[in-house]
């Protein structure tokens, strides 16, 4: 009569695949915390430049008039006559709401205490996503002094 042995694995055999797998997370995760914020420094390059081009056609379109803080939102994302004192969901000839729209919405902001807000103000806060200058038309991130990104510069200076 023969006995038949069942096969598995070893404890020892376990604990080798283990300690195989924490290695390998140990060496794959902080790579991949750092792709993390490599994404969200990049989607923030991305809407800088995309509110940029959105207020310097804008500009364009009014005589050099820059979009004002309190409606910086609905003269961006609706249409406007030349002057930007009328906006509408629709445009109408009639009266001559023809301009824009120059984005679907404002982006929100990526990076920093205030990451995902997309208000935008003349100055700082803790629900302002964008600083803008309508006077210059300048935009920036409301991102607090000395936070830098991973090259070293400062995200408001961007």
């Amino acid at each position: 009569m023969s006995r038949s042995r069942t096969t598995g694995f070893s404890l020892i055999e376990l604990v080798i695949v283990i300690v195989i797998l924490a290695v390998i997370s140990a060496i794959a995760l902080p790579r991949i915390s750092r792709g993390a914020k490599g994404a969200d420094e990049s989607a923030l390059g991305q809407n800088l430049a995309v509110l940029r081009t959105a207020i310097e056609t804008y500009a364009a379109e009014h005589g050099g008039k820059f979009p004002t803080v309190a409606e910086f939102e609905d003269q961006l994302t609706k249409y406007t006559n030349k002057a930007g004192t009328a906006t509408s969901t629709t445009r109408d000839e009639a009266n001559g709401i023809i301009y824009g729209p120059y984005l679907h919405k404002v982006p929100p902001l990526t990076v920093g205490d205030n990451a995902g807000k997309t208000k935008v103000a003349a100055s700082a806060g803790a629900d302002v996503g964008w600083i803008y200058d309508e006077t210059t038309g300048k935009l920036t991130a409301n991102v607090a002094a000395g936070v830098k990104a991973s090259n070293g510069t400062e995200y408001a200076s961007w």
